[in-house]
This record gives C-alpha cells, structure tokens and sequence, in this order.
C-alpha cells in the first residue's frame, strides 16, 4: 500500500496543469485516471496499452447505441462503459508523463482515436435517432450533425492552438485554474456527455439533455475560435 501511494504521489507530481479543464475533469476522470496509471505502473504496462483499453470500452458501447433499441439497462452499461473509457483515456497520458515513455507515435495514436471517439459518437447517436426514436420533428436529426461539427471543431481547435502556441515562448506562463472557469466549462466536458448516456432509456429526458449540450458547444466554440485567433494573432 506504501509503494502504491508513492506511486501516486510521483505521478500526481508528473502532471499538466489543471488550466482550461472543468471541474469534472479536474476532481473526477483525472484523480480516477491517476488511480488506473499507478495501477497500470505497478503492472508495467504501457500508455499505448491503456490507450487501446480505452478504445476496448469506447466503441463497443457506441456499437451498441447505433445496434440496440435504447432501454434503461443499456443506457447505464452504455454511459458506464463511456465514462470507463475516458478515465483510460486520462490514465494513459497520466502513465506516459509518469514514466517519462510519452511519444510522438503514442501521442498520435491517443488524439487519432480520440478523434474517431467524437466522430462516431455523435454518428451512433444520429442512427439510434433514426431508428428508434420518436422524436417531435425531423428537424431534430441534425442535432447530432451540428453537435459532431462542434465538438470535432473545438477538439482540434484546442490541439492546434496549443501547438502553435509552443512555437511563441514568449506568451508566458499558463495563468493559474480558476474555479467560476472549471464550472462554466462543464458543459462542453466530454465526461459529461459520457453521463447524458445514461439517460438514453428515457427519449424525451436524454433528447432535451444531448440538446442542451448541443446548444452549449454551438456557444463555447463560437467563443473559443475567437478567443484562439485572438491569442495567436
């Protein structure tokens, strides 16, 4: 138990910075993923390994969204096995940094699936609407068309801000998290959409919540593109 700890306490001194993070991220995936690192560190596994785990839970639970009729037993494996993937997700970053293996191979198979993760999220959600859902219009199929173009928007906006931003040194330090920022960027936390999944059983409950996400990421990326072009320029 002693080794395990100051196993834990290494890799919590190995990490990034809590900037540009929700709170879920923040107090959630990331202290479940360092549990999983240290786990994976004590085992001597490696982050490619925890990357392809991630993908082991991910995309058999999108399969079963677009392949079953929506009930409240898949909807709880579905957001379950979602919210498990994401915290590998988490882990395996945490373990590369940990164990100093980070990689540009490894790296670019963790943003690669990631990517594929949010395209075909919102692809299995488009077909279970078609197929299973009785929804009020069908204006409502292109939520998850606009949802898709949101959050792959904001996904590689992020990555290539961050990039370019490390050909500028002189930008300065990240400034420090702030708590009113960590709860406003809750909605567009993929953790959270990982939970709205657990409404699925219920069409008319997770309709109105997988809409309200929509309609925060429409918002958040408006701002971010500003805010990046802003920043670079």
């Amino acid at each position: 138990m002693t080794e395990f700890a100051e196993v834990l306490r290494h890799l919590s001194a190995a990490q990034k910075p809590a900037k540009g993070v929700s709170l879920y991220t923040r107090f959630v995936n990331r202290p479940a993923g360092r549990v999983l690192a240290a786990v994976a560190y004590r085992a001597g596994a490696t982050p490619n390994q925890l990357t392809v785990l991630s993908a082991l839970f991910t995309f058999p639970a999108l399969a079963a969204v677009a392949l079953a009729p929506p009930g409240p037993t898949m909807a709880v494996c579905v957001g379950a096995a979602l919210a498990v993937g994401f915290v590998l997700d988490s882990a395996d970053g945490q373990l590369a940094r940990g164990q100093r293996s980070g990689s540009p191979a490894g790296e670019w198979l963790d943003h690669v699936l990631d990517c594929v993760k949010i395209v075909a999220l919102h692809l299995v959600v488009l077909v279970s609407f078609y197929r299973f859902f009785t929804l009020p219009d069908p204006v409502f199929l292109l939520a998850p068309m606009l949802f898709e173009l949101a959050a792959v928007v904001i996904f590689f906006g992020g990555i290539l801000t961050e990039k370019l931003k490390k050909r500028n040194p002189g930008q300065g330090p990240p400034p420090s998290p702030r708590a009113l920022r960590s709860v406003l960027l809750l909605p567009v936390d993929y953790g959270l959409t990982c939970l709205a999944f657990l409404f699925l059983g219920r069409q008319d409950v997770f309709l109105a919540v997988y809409c309200a996400l929509l309609l925060a990421h429409v918002v958040f990326m408006a701002a971010f593109l500003v805010k990046w072009f802003r920043e670079l320029r």
